[in-house]
């Protein structure tokens, strides 16, 4: 299999809105989703079509829309059998006897013509293996199997399961993701994309556009982002173009997980070669690789790992260099003999320590709990704080996860003091994060951790791929990109 194709789901509460969603639809195919359509005509959702359809009318019990009769839905998906759609959608609950009426007879009408579906939207089931070969004994051309995955590793039977050729496999949700974006990978025949019809789908021109979905085959280098947050970075919008501009068959997709553990396990068996690490895994990073060179040692956490030869981690950490780029151009005046304090316990923190001492800075690491200020100066060489933070700093950093994306209106300094010369947030997302807008309002000079960002990771790409991006790449990819980094 080159690669997979994407069937764009929509849906309507009208024949208007479900016809327009499938004319606006840039998919490979469409799966058009008639429950819920209030004043539903199957030869109309057919008529004047310009791409391949999947003809879908999901009971409530299988997690759509469709309230009524069995009876009923089995004259629509009938219908749509005989107007000659290019597949229709039958739940394997409609045909292993759970349900009536038995719908069968659909199935057996064309076989060629029929996706024989299983949806689980709590878990990940046990029985998946023989699910599909029940699921296969009806003898229908294509089997889907959804499930919820809880932890990446737990999309992994799924790759099991597509080795027939004959399956579409998608992991639901937010551990899921994945598998709609690396579907050739997973060897599944097409992935879903859409406008949030399901949990976890991203918008088809997002799939094409950002991740290159068409280019994804068995032979594309997986890279990626591992965070607990992971479906809010910005990661992906850059890396991807960069690969892009430099000619590279590569991908780089969110992998969000709650254990580094587990994003490990699903690393290795699906051969991702290289990942940046944020929040809470840097350290994690760091014990889990059997190589790193001494600054990353030093700092004592990694951001960036790829795979060695001997299919172990090397480590990096490009925080710091990523770190004082930006800081470098804003401050104004050189940093040595500054005075800096630097809020957040750490693997951040610790690399923001290091990179500012490198300059001849004076640094306070200030925590709510003393202890931790103490593990991230360590021996470093910086000083632990007061809590709350007192007046007398030059340069104030922010680097705890208050002000990411999913919290820009939570600050660890809510009101000040703001005293100092800059204040820089090494958190990034829409908008100024609370704690940069009251400082900006106090006087102070301000810098996010957007600029951070870009910088630390072409540092990344290089460490990678062995080439520079092109030049200005990452930078015009995330600000032209960043309204569309969620998946939904």
């Amino acid at each position: 299999m080159a690669s997979s194709l994407l069937c764009e789901t929509v849906t309507g509460q009208s024949m208007a809105e479900l016809r327009a969603a499938r004319d606006a639809a840039v998919g490979d195919m469409v799966e058009l989703r008639l429950d819920g359509v209030a004043d539903l005509n199957v030869a109309g959702a057919l008529q004047g079509r310009r791409t391949p359809v999947v003809v879908t009318c999901r009971p409530e019990w299988e997690g759509g829309r469709f309230d009524g009769a069995e009876e009923e839905r089995h004259r629509i998906l009938a219908e749509a059998m005989a107007l000659g759609a290019e597949f229709v959608d039958i739940e394997w609950a409609a045909l292993n006897g759970i349900h009536r009426p038995d719908f069968g007879d659909i199935v057996t009408s064309d076989p060629s013509r029929v996706v024989v579906s299983s949806h689980d939207f709590a878990c990940v089931p046990d029985d998946l293996d023989s699910r599909a070969r029940e699921m296969r004994s009806h003898g229908a051309a294509v089997i889907k199997i959804a499930v919820m995955p809880r932890a990446l590793r737990e999309t992994l039977p799924l790759l099991t399961i597509a080795r027939g050729g004959d399956a579409v496999v998608v992991g639901m949700g937010e551990h899921g993701v994945a598998t709609r974006l690396l579907a050739a990978r997973f060897g599944s025949r097409w992935s879903y994309a859409g406008n949030g019809v399901a949990p976890g789908q991203i918008p088809a021109g997002r799939m094409l556009s950002q991740f290159r979905f068409h280019d994804v085959g068995p032979a594309t280098r997986i890279f990626g982002v591992v965070s607990s947050t992971a479906l809010h970075s910005f990661s992906p919008v850059m890396h991807n173009a960069a690969f892009a501009a430099g000619g590279i068959n590569a991908v780089y997709v969110p992998l969000q997980t709650t254990e580094f553990a587990d994003f490990d396990e699903f690393a290795s068996a699906l051969g991702v070669e290289g990942v940046s690490v944020t929040i809470p895994f840097k350290g994690d990073a760091l014990r889990a690789a059997s190589a790193a060179d001494d600054l990353t040692r030093q700092v004592g956490a990694a951001n960036t790992l790829r795979r060695r030869k001997d299919r172990g981690w090397e480590a990096t950490n490009t925080d710091v260099a990523g770190f004082l780029a930006p800081l470098e151009q804003a401050f104004g005046r050189p940093l040595a003999g500054a005075r800096a304090s630097v809020i957040g316990g750490g693997g951040s923190a610790r690399a923001v320590v290091v990179a500012l001492l490198s300059r001849g800075v004076h640094v306070t690491v200030h925590t709510r709990r003393r202890e931790q200020a103490a593990a991230v100066t360590g021996s470093l060489g910086a000083e632990v704080g007061a809590w709350p933070i007192p007046e007398g700093w030059d340069l104030l950093v922010n680097c705890t996860p208050l002000g990411s994306p999913t919290r820009r209106d939570e600050s660890p300094l809510p009101g000040g003091p703001f005293t100092g010369q800059l204040v820089y947030d090494v958190t990034y997302g829409e908008g100024e994060s609370r704690l940069l807008r009251e400082a900006r309002e106090a006087g102070c000079r301000t810098l996010d951790g957007l600029a951070m960002l870009i910088a630390q990771a072409e540092r990344q790409f290089e460490w990678w791929t062995g080439q520079p991006p092109v030049p200005g790449v990452m930078r015009n990819a995330v600000i032209g990109g960043k309204r569309s980094v969620q998946c939904t």
